[in-house]
């Protein structure tokens, strides 16, 4: 008797209100916290993906989920509601990098550090972090980056196979390397770090990558400039 209670006792207890003071300073805080890390990921990031639009996704998740975290954490009742809603909900972003996945909940754990009033924890580990990927960045070996990334789709089967894109790229641009090669029983996708001394070598290597079928679609992806 005394353990039902003491379960309706937890579940009916009213939420402690939070202090709109102490709420303001942690959601500019986690606005700051999660523009920092947007621009260090499009800074020091390694993905092929587009960075600069998916460092944007960073604000929002983390005061998000720094909201839901005030809301919910001084209310049995609510956490479960929260664990209620959540099973419903499907995540379907398209990671397809360890490197977004791993930022993406870097601003996650920044907005449950400041929803749970954990600011100084959460600014030391921050700080430290961004510390981390700065060192990391500056004392990795120096090598020249490519200025482009280049992704070839076509279906299957196809004559435009990837001993052929490797022919046309290589005869154009001054570096080549493939990243990653995703093969479906109807399409294929390959992805490359590619230099390209000038825009006629570009040029170039797009009309023999389109010579190669009507179906081929090219994409370019610019990271540092042509001739940079």
């Amino acid at each position: 008797m005394n353990k039902d209670q003491t379960i309706l006792e937890l579940l009916s207890s009213q939420s402690v209100q939070v202090s709109i003071h102490f709420f303001l300073i942690n959601l500019f805080l986690s606005a700051l916290l999660a523009y920092l890390l947007g621009r260090a990921y499009v800074r020091f990031g390694t993905s092929l993906s587009n960075r600069e639009q998916f460092g944007r996704n960073f604000l929002l998740v983390t005061m998000t989920t720094m909201l839901i975290i005030t809301i919910v954490k001084s209310s049995l009742a609510l956490s479960l509601g929260l664990v209620g809603a959540l099973s419903i909900i499907r995540f379907r972003a398209a990671i397809k990098e360890p490197e977004e996945l791993s930022y993406l909940f870097l601003a996650i754990s920044i907005g449950l550090g400041l929803g749970a009033e954990q600011t100084v924890i959460t600014l030391i580990a921050f700080v430290t972090i961004l510390c981390i990927l700065i060192a990391r960045h500056w004392l990795r070996p120096r090598e020249e980056k490519p200025n482009l990334y280049l992704t070839v789709t076509c279906p299957v089967p196809h004559k435009a196979g990837l001993t052929k894109i490797l022919e046309a790229l290589k005869a154009h641009a001054r570096a080549t390397e493939l990243k990653r090669f995703d093969e479906t029983p109807d399409l294929v996708e390959a992805s490359f770090e590619i230099q390209f001394d000038n825009i006629a070598r570009l040029d170039a290597c797009s009309q023999q990558l389109r010579a190669l079928g009507d179906s081929v679609r090219v994409s370019y992806l610019d990271q540092t400039g042509i001739g940079s």
